[in-house]
């Protein structure tokens, strides 16, 4: 049996190569866009790949069963409720793909959304008993699948609670590889750990601890986790006519007067000389695809900013992954606008002398602790939440260690706003210092 899980860190998405060697064939699952090291992998264990199969229409990433279709011929498996716009062959509850010796049983697992499938492998010339489980979008390593997606939450969580008394009817040894891992916005208790088993997460998985389809529903259906960037849009992607290859992104003297510049490089570099105008995401900073797709227009010309050309298209490689197709080139080094960043232990100076001090962690992070006299506005919503911002005094950019706040600090300075980040720590670096903080209290807490 061939067996290999394929992991892109930025994204937390995983995608998985499966099939029999002997018979020298294979099935992708959930691919990503960049197929380039599935394909490597089929290439040198020396399998064909015949079928890829979708465990569900993705919401956070771009797939790439479009390229294997159009590039490779290769047929596509989704489950009938996904009411795709592309050619594919229905996978419906209890189906069996077989793989040589190696055959994927299709379990209707919905609730994160309608059309979500796991998938038990057995490897026959084994045994005939599910070996392992890709469980897709629904049982993670840790956590349990967001039902608020595709569906109202409430309904999501009701039918995510019985497809994973469907997951939890399998044997306690086999083996649970789910289509993501931490770093993932869908959802928020996941572990880093690329595999767990049905025993361990029968045992110790919270979301498996809840007494009743009650209590797991009032408990899930409380979704807070900010929705994936443009998610509409790449669920359009996913589900319509087949994406093709992007066209290749090429070196520029200058970017065009009417595109967004999104400067990928340290945030120190950014800071100290860059494009009037641009935007700052480092690619080498966490979750880059994401933060990215919160902030950029995918309807306006986008060029890339970076210290090389291979940091260029790394760059373009994660924003291809979440739908940035259209990209007008990149640029290399940065600009004459600088802006000065702030230190922590000038923080308190800075606000007694009027700087507006603006917190830009999600509110559940600021609410757990802050900085009095601060105000919360989530980095992700500052560009359409310009009216909560000070135009008439400096403005300071606060999160948990940094980098939001670099991110963020660029959004303001594009509109011509004073602002000083405090990208070298944030409010951990506050509380380690004996800074104070309060909690945020609802009324009736």
């Amino acid at each position: 049996m061939l067996f290999q899980q394929f992991l892109d860190e930025d994204l937390g998405c995983a995608a998985y190569l499966v099939g029999d060697e002997d018979a020298g064939v294979a099935a992708v699952v959930d691919p990503p866009f960049a197929l380039e090291p599935l394909l490597a992998a089929a290439k040198r264990r020396g399998v064909r790949i015949v079928r890829c199969v979708e465990t569900h229409t993705h919401a956070d990433h771009l797939s790439g069963h479009g390229r294997l279709a159009l590039e490779h011929g290769v047929p596509v498996s989704i489950h009938p409720a996904a009411a795709v716009g592309y050619p594919h062959d229905d996978l419906d509850d209890g189906l069996e793909l077989e793989l040589g010796r190696v055959t994927l049983r299709a379990i209707h697992t919905p609730g994160h959304r309608p059309e979500h499938t796991c998938l038990a492998v057995a490897d026959r010339s084994r045994a005939d008993e599910t070996w392992l489980v890709l469980t897709g979008d629904s049982l993670f390593v840790g956590d349990a699948a967001r039902p608020d997606l595709a569906v109202e939450a409430q309904d999501g969580a009701s039918a995510l609670y019985g497809s994973l008394q469907r997951l939890l009817e399998l044997g306690d040894g086999v083996e649970v590889f789910p289509g993501h891992v931490a770093g993932s916005l869908c959802g928020k208790g996941m572990s880093s750990k690329a595999s767990s088993t049905i025993g361990f997460e029968r045992s110790f998985n919270a979301a498996l601890q809840l007494a009743d389809e009650i209590a797991f529903v009032t408990d899930r259906a409380g979704v807070s986790t900010p929705k994936p960037p443009n998610m509409t849009r790449l669920v359009e992607l996913n589900r319509g006519p087949f994406v093709g290859p992007a066209a290749t992104v090429e070196e520029l003297a200058a970017p065009p007067s009417d595109a967004t510049v999104l400067d990928v490089r340290e945030v120190n570099d950014f800071l100290a000389g860059h494009r009037a105008g641009a935007l700052s995401v480092p690619v080498d900073g966490g979750s880059f695809a994401t933060k990215a797709g919160f902030v950029l227009d995918p309807d306006t010309a986008i060029v890339v900013a970076a210290a090389s050309a291979d940091e260029a298209q790394r760059a373009v490689r994660s924003l291809r992954a979440v739908g940035f197709l259209e990209l007008g080139g990149f640029v290399l080094g940065g600009g004459p606008e600088r802006i000065e960043p702030v230190l922590v232990e000038e923080i308190e100076a800075l606000v007694a002398a009027g700087a507006d001090l603006l917190d830009v962690r999600e509110r559940e992070e600021r609410d757990s602790g802050y900085i009095p006299g601060s105000r919360n506005v989530p980095y992700r919503l500052l560009a359409v939440a310009g009216a909560d911002v000070s135009t008439d005094r400096p403005v300071i950019t606060i999160c948990e260690t940094g980098a939001r706040a670099g991110i963020a600090a660029s959004l303001l300075a594009a509109r011509g706003i004073d602002v000083r980040p405090v990208v070298n720590g944030g409010v951990a670096t506050w509380i380690a210092r004996g800074g104070r903080t309060v909690e945020f209290r609802r009324c009736g807490a």
